[in-house]
């Protein structure tokens, strides 16, 4: 089906939480009826209006291709604090100063509810986009809310309980990026060698419409449920056969993994060393230097490249690398069964190019120091050899998180954590003797960040685990692990930032949508 199919009515209302008012669940109408308006006690530095509309964009030769962007524009504050890709159904891209309060109107002008998660920012409960505060058609919500992160890249998206995976798809996703003291003093590469670049796959009908069989009715829906969606053509910042026009300098590339459920294997087409210096929740350390990186959906790496060593005129290409997607060594089934025709889960295929340009080189150091990463140690969390399990589990076709599916508003016994306890948490996915068992899931908390402790798989598992293991980059603050077949990962976070409701889930979005998502309550 093409994506922008209406939904069903009842759909629609249980997508609202049964009431078309504010988009609310009952018990949460009143929160976001407050929300819909600015507060009086908060003053922002910079006011945003973002709208989520439809639209069409010229993508392939022949009919534009019908779209869902946000749209944004500075009401108050620094107006260069936004930017659009142009020609590109993505953007914008928002750029602050730690220490940032930060006011945004969000205007829904789609044919469905919405709401927007900004990804990987400690935000307050009301602000971090949990599907109960969705807004319906022509619906508004007020987010406000002071930027603590890190320097880094975070990103947005829209998380309707769902329908999650298909607004994404179908082009709702915008970068935020985050700036401080710290990282300026740095001097890493800025203004034009400052690109950030997200990473997804899609599938076209052949009128160049979206195609999106992801979830719905038949056996395609139910497997695009069970699976993930593949697309069969990869788009960087929106755009097809995408090509980085590079000056004979250093550049910062910030990669997002924008795609539903394809998890990417990065490396360089020349083989040359990936040198990372930030992940998911900022700047590393120190530099690290991979083969490759693993990059599944959501994950966010920064990439420092010296282009000044490349020849004028010379190209690179980056490329994902094949892997083992299943415990049993293989890959896993492609867009032909997906609904597009395109690469397997697991397989390789060229992402972007790199042409170097004709000036003259200009070489730069990379500091050997890049950022002081805030202290915490596993001896702290009071629950250390008793980690909080998060076992990904399986009935019939859909995937489920300790057993349970997505309930609106509900919290078990054993997901409510104290604010300003440290916890480990252990995310295993050894459902392998399930016919379902055998993929990867990218596990993602909402409000905190955390580090990663160690990973351990088991022995009939570590083909799969082996092609992608050296591409890890745990140094770092994440939000989301990726667990292949077999492994159990353990990490550790304090719950430090804000109280409240807040989700963890897979976001192979397609998961996430068929309800492999939970609350945990941040309880004082």
């Amino acid at each position: 089906m093409t994506f922008l199919k209406q939904i069903g009515r009842r759909r629609f209302l249980n997508a609202l939480g049964g009431t078309a008012l504010m988009g609310a669940v009952p018990g949460a109408v009143q929160s976001a009826q407050r929300a819909a308006t600015a507060s009086d006690t908060f003053t922002p530095d910079l006011e945003i209006e973002l709208r989520a509309v439809q639209d069409q964009v010229p993508l392939y030769q022949g009919p534009p291709t019908n779209v869902w962007r946000y749209r944004a524009r500075v009401l108050k504050g620094d107006a260069q604090s936004v930017s659009h890709h142009p020609d590109s159904p993505l953007g914008p891209v928002i750029r602050v100063h730690r220490g940032t309060r930060i006011r945004i109107h969000f205007i829904n002008e789609l044919p469905q509810p919405s709401v927007v998660h900004w990804h990987g920012l400690l935000v307050p409960e009301a602000a971090d986009g949990h599907p109960r505060y969705a807004v319906g058609p022509g619906g508004r919500y007020v987010y406000e809310f002071e930027v603590i992160n890190r320097a880094g890249t975070y990103w947005f998206h829209p998380h309707p309980h769902g329908m999650t995976g298909s607004q994404v798809y179908a082009g709702l996703t915008g970068l935020f990026i985050v700036t401080d003291d710290e990282e300026r003093a740095l001097k890493l590469p800025d203004g034009d060698r400052d690109v950030g670049l997200v990473i997804q796959d899609r599938s076209f009908t052949r009128d160049n419409q979206l195609r999106y069989m992801g979830q719905g009715g038949g056996m395609m829906g139910m497997m695009g449920g069970m699976m993930g969606f593949l697309g069969d053509r990869i788009h960087v910042n929106g755009r097809p056969d995408f090509t980085l026009a590079a000056e004979r300098k250093p550049y910062r590339l910030r990669l997002l993994n924008g795609s539903n459920s394809r998890i990417c294997k990065l490396a360089w087409s020349d083989g040359s060393p990936v040198t990372v210096i930030g992940t998911d929740g900022g700047l590393l350390a120190a530099p690290v230097s991979r083969p490759y990186v693993t990059l599944a959906p959501s994950e966010r790496v920064e990439l420092w490249v010296d282009f000044s060593t490349r020849a004028a005129g010379e190209e690179i290409g980056l490329v994902s690398l094949p892997f083992a997607a299943s415990a049993g060594g293989g890959m896993m089934m492609g867009g032909g069964m997906m609904g597009g025709s395109g690469p397997a889960q697991g397989a390789g295929f060229p992402v972007f190019k790199v042409r170097v340009g004709q000036g003259a080189a200009v070489s730069e150091k990379l500091p050997e120091k890049l950022a002081s990463m805030p202290a915490l140690r596993p001896e702290q969390a009071h629950n250390l050899n008793a980690p909080r399990s998060i076992r990904v589990t399986a009935s019939g076709m859909r995937w489920s998180l300790n057993g349970r599916m997505f309930e609106m508003e509900g919290v078990a016994p054993d997901e409510v954590v104290r604010f300003g306890s440290t916890e480990v948490w252990e995310f295993i996915n050894e459902a392998s003797m399930h016919m379902m068992g055998s993929m990867p899931h990218p596990l993602h908390v909402h409000g905190v960040q955390f580090r990663i402790i160690d990973r351990r798989v088991h022995p009939s598992a570590m083909a799969a685990w082996r092609s992608v293991s050296d591409g890890y980059v745990d140094e770092g603050w994440k939000d989301t692990a990726l667990v292949m077949p077999g492994e159990r990962v353990r990490v550790l976070m304090r719950f430090e930032s804000f109280p409240g409701l807040f989700l963890y889930h897979c976001h192979n979005l397609e998961h996430e949508d068929t309800g492999m998502m939970r609350n945990f309550l941040i309880k004082v």
